[in-house]
């Protein structure tokens, strides 16, 4: 099985969100399973220069973006074993950002067309063509209008998968032709037509042989209104091309017991994890109190991840002395603001780092008792399940894949890897939150709860199974 992914962006060389750690962990399951892999990416500014240094310049094509013909540069390497193409044009990727300009779509029309243009250039006949995101959801929709009729093309099979739902990708009118060289006919409410706009995601949708997404969950939401974002309908109508499948971690990059930056490695050993916690709070000024739980928050600071319901108890559950509570994240710069102070006003309780760094994230994920994800909506979530691998219970809201790989504990049983509610309420997470502060002082309960984490299959290799059936699925 031969398959070639097309992204915005892939671990380690270009990260913005989660979008990255699949397409730099997945490629990989997939050839454990048995598949022939390669993976096609713009060439970022923001790549650092050890990966430029170590790309191979294969040749250079013109694409074309409308009337325009555009420079496109293929560049190699291979890493981990998997070769990664990228698509070099200065004038679209030559930015400081991944994405938010004001001609993203031209930009990523060219990438989608420019994927197609460049395929029988390096050396493979792709079964499938795996898009990710808007970003390459045209690219079963060119692959129909302009290169059906190319024999090599004509026995490509199309997979495509929402990462998120929110983010479509919708451009006026126009570029229908400037753009993608596609006439009014594809300009329809069954086409690529949304509210007298071009939507890039429901091409992906209507055009891909199947459509998936980041779980089960997610899956049955989007089908929705309060989910689908005006795609309801047409998700609805997939019926069984739609799937759902759980993302997972990469474990052996995140792995506790050989990972460099924690202050003690460990493998399931509570006391272990207890020196990384007081390795934490020394680092970060709280005073070391083995016997107050630790909350934390890893994530990007926007309205989508639930930081409303925190900032509206966030004081009440401080002012006690119960918990201690550490953030690490950037994002609106209001959030930034009220965690920065709310750091000030309980100085002995909290810590806030307004920044991102890896190293200091994986020393919160190995130092916290628990881990809070009160989303909105959360398609997949990895944060959840790197918790769940270094040993900090998730408290998640009841959402997309936190309810598919979290399960609430059950003192009657033993059973269960974390504590999570259904209602997007703050005090019903509060509520939550404090009954796992019960059992955290309960240690033959909290140890069971532990242990159940560490015990988790958190690892690609199911989910790779899943593609592997909808691949064999769609090329039969």
């Amino acid at each position: 099985m031969k398959v070639i992914f097309a992204a915005a962006e892939s671990t380690p060389f270009i990260k913005t969100g989660g979008l990255a750690d699949v397409i730099g962990a997945l490629p990989k399951a997939l050839k454990r399973s048995g598949a022939d892999v390669q993976v096609i990416l713009p060439k970022h500014k923001g790549i650092p220069q050890q990966f430029r240094d170590e790309m191979q310049h294969l040749t250079e094509i013109k694409v074309p973006v409308g009337w325009r013909n555009q420079y496109c540069g293929i560049e190699k390497l291979v890493y981990d074993g998997i070769p990664v193409y990228f698509l070099d044009n200065e004038y679209y990727f030559g930015r400081d950002g991944v994405y938010g300009y004001m001609d993203d779509g031209e930009r990523f029309a060219f990438f989608n067309r420019a994927v197609l243009e460049v395929l029988p250039l390096i050396g493979t006949e792709p079964d499938v063509l795996h898009c990710h995101d808007w970003h390459t959801a045209l690219i079963p929709v060119l692959l129909q209008a302009h290169y059906r009729h190319n024999e090599y093309y004509q026995h490509i099979r199309t997979v495509f998968t929402i990462h998120n739902l929110l983010y479509q990708g919708i451009y006026p009118y126009e570029v229908l032709g400037e753009l993608l060289e596609l006439g009014h006919q594809y300009f329809t409410p069954e086409g690529l037509e949304f509210y007298g706009n071009v939507n890039f995601m429901k091409g992906g949708i209507v055009y891909a042989d199947h459509v998936t997404t980041v779980s089960p969950t997610y899956a049955r939401e989007i089908q929705t209104a309060h989910y689908g974002y005006g795609l309801e309908g047409l998700l609805y109508s997939l019926g069984d091309r739609l799937s759902g499948i759980v993302n997972g971690v990469d474990t052996k990059s995140y792995n506790p017991a050989n990972d460099t930056s924690l202050y003690v490695k460990y493998r399931s050993n509570l006391a272990k994890k207890r020196e990384n916690k007081a390795g934490l709070q020394q680092e970060l000024g709280l005073p070391v109190k083995p016997d107050v739980p630790l909350i934390a928050m890893v994530t990007r600071l926007v309205e989508s991840k639930g930081l409303d319901l925190v900032t509206r108890v966030l004081d009440e559950m401080l002012d006690h002395d119960d918990f201690q509570f550490v953030l690490l994240g950037t994002g609106d710069s209001a959030y930034e603001h009220w965690f920065r102070e709310a750091a000030g006003r309980h100085p002995d309780n909290m810590s806030a780092q307004i920044t991102f760094s890896d190293a200091l994230s994986r020393k919160i994920y190995a130092g916290s008792d628990m881990f809070l994800m009160p989303s909105k909506f959360e398609p997949c979530g990895i944060s959840q399940l790197l918790a769940l691998r270094y040993g900090s219970i998730p408290i998640v809201r009841e959402t997309g894949g936190l309810n598919d790989t979290v399960q609430s504990y059950n003192e009657f049983t033993g059973e269960g890897n974390g504590f999570s509610f259904t209602a997007f309420n703050a005090h019903d997470m509060m509520h939550t939150i404090r009954r796992a502060a019960a059992f955290y002082q309960q240690p033959e309960h909290w140890s069971k709860i532990v242990k159940n984490a560490f015990a988790g299959d958190y690892s690609w290799n199911m989910s790779a199974k899943e593609y592997m059936d909808i691949y064999e699925r769609v090329t039969v």
